[in-house]
């Protein structure tokens, strides 16, 4: 089935979180089948001896010295457990690494996947029959699967004729061999066979790994109204959160003002900006910060000084360095502290307590 090309945006974070709670993630088939066969081919290489071993006693164990066996129940019983410890210890090694290997690929390739949601079962086919015929049959993921098995089928095929058509001179002197070379000859030729055979695969996927991750990108694109939908969900409406934005700033401006009134100084620029400031040891080490505000806020502050008798001090540089460095509820930094104690000290305030006694 052909996408929808209006889908023309990368996919969220969002939306890929999704995707991966219902179990949706960019898997090879692929690769795990080659790390696979891989790993149990050189394992196998690697275990010949012990298997040889093993095999060589089962064999004396069934075909040696058997005539005289008395098939009682103590005895087959027993000779099943032989058999079976015999064949978990040629076995087990084998299966316990291409487990692990299998395990490991698959968590490289998509990390941790496990939800709920993976379990759910989906009856959307079954509802809808002719979409899961469609999906099947008509399917860019149907002819590419297809390409795969033909490409691999080809491979599995051509590797084995060409290895033997090679060698074909060497199994007649074959004839002349003892069992244990026969047996040489036939491993070493397997595993050149297989080994060969892993070339193509390996080929195969790769092109496989970055094929899905590809074509799972794109059916995870998102249109424009998507992309802008989620964003409105996740963060809000920009509208509405400057309007939150808006209101804030006209509660944090209605509480400063209120506390204009208790300032013992306003500093301004003289008419851009104004700054109210308190000091109180009792209440912090330093003068602090009350208000400030430029142009139609600062002539607020100043009306409700005057309104309030509060001392009204043109400093401009002094009420530029407060305005630009200092917040609301702070007490001034210590390369001011001089300034501000200079008008501090002609204020009636705390002119009285400057008096000599």
């Amino acid at each position: 089935m052909a996408r929808d090309p209006s889908k023309t945006e990368k996919a969220t974070p969002k939306r890929e979180s999704k995707a991966r709670e219902k179990g949706s993630v960019p898997r090879s088939q692929e690769l795990p089948k080659l790390t696979v066969l891989m790993a149990g081919l050189f394992t196998v290489r690697f275990t010949l001896g012990n298997i040889n071993e093993q095999l060589q006693e089962v064999f004396r164990t069934f075909l040696g010295g058997r005539l005289d066996f008395t098939a009682t129940t103590d005895d087959v019983a027993a000779l099943m457990w032989s058999l079976s410890a015999k064949l978990a210890i040629m076995l087990l090694p084998l299966l316990l690494v291409m487990a692990v290997v299998a395990f490991v690929t698959q968590r490289l390739q998509v990390g941790e996947v496990w939800r709920p949601k993976i379990f759910e079962p989906d009856f959307s086919n079954i509802v809808n029959p002719m979409r899961g015929l469609q999906r099947l049959l008509i399917s860019a993921q149907t002819l590419v699967n297809l390409a795969k098995q033909t490409a691999m089928a080809f491979a599995i095929s051509l590797v084995p004729y060409l290895i033997l058509r090679k060698r074909f001179n060497e199994f007649l002197p074959l004839f002349y061999q003892s069992v244990d070379n026969i047996a040489l000859f036939l491993l070493d030729n397997g595993f050149d066979m297989v080994l060969y055979t892993l070339l193509p695969m390996f080929v195969i996927a790769i092109l496989d790994v970055w094929y899905t991750r590809w074509d799972y990108a794109e059916n995870l694109k998102m249109t424009k109204d998507e992309v802008k939908d989620e964003h409105k969900q996740s963060f809000g409406d920009p509208h509405v959160k400057q309007q939150q934005k808006r209101k804030m700033m006209e509660v944090m401006q209605r509480r400063m003002l209120q506390d204009v009134p208790k300032a013992d100084v306003v500093i301004t620029n003289p008419t851009h900006i104004a700054c109210a400031l308190r000091y109180n040891p009792l209440e912090s080490p330093a003068p602090m910060l009350l208000a400030k505000g430029a142009d139609f806020m600062a002539e607020k502050i100043k009306d409700i000084a005057k309104e309030h008798k509060v001392p009204i001090r043109e400093n401009k540089p002094l009420a530029q360095a407060l305005y630009k460095n200092v917040e609301i509820g702070q007490v001034i930094p210590e390369d001011l502290y001089q300034a501000v104690a200079s008008i501090l000290a002609q204020l009636d305030k705390f002119r009285r307590f400057n008096r000599p006694r």
